[in-house]
């Protein structure tokens, strides 16, 4: 395998860091149902991640990795939400969808390499 603990990845750690900046991003919102939604999006990037590591298969690796990319593009398209919403400036927005865009290319590119390996079809 590339790595012997989750924390080893840099996907989990570049999520890990997200994660932090979402809170830190959200912290004084006061729509709190927004705040918890956008939070949660972030905390299951990271979880995904660190779950699909510890199953048995690369396909099931590759099937959590599937559903991290999935919610960092829910946190991208709340980023566009706040900040219609004013909840965030655009500079703040775009700052948070710059982090966003590479960690997606990254889970992806992973995710295509263990299907590779796996002689599967991703869509």
């Amino acid at each position: 395998m590339f790595a012997e603990n989750f924390e080893d990845l840099r996907i989990w750690q570049d999520a890990r860091k997200l994660v932090k900046e979402i809170y830190e991003a959200f912290n004084s919102c006061r729509d709190y149902s927004f705040r918890d939604q956008i939070q949660r999006a972030a905390i299951s990037v990271m979880n995904n991640i660190a779950e699909g590591f510890g199953r048995k298969t690369k396909k099931d690796f590759a099937h959590f990795l599937d559903l991290a990319k999935g919610s960092c593009n829910e946190l991208k398209s709340m980023t566009y939400a706040s900040e219609d919403l004013d909840y965030l400036t655009t500079s703040n927005a775009n700052e948070l969808r710059n982090h966003l865009t590479p960690l997606i290319l990254s889970i992806g590119a992973l995710a295509s390499k263990l299907c590779q390996q796996l002689h599967c079809q991703k869509q």
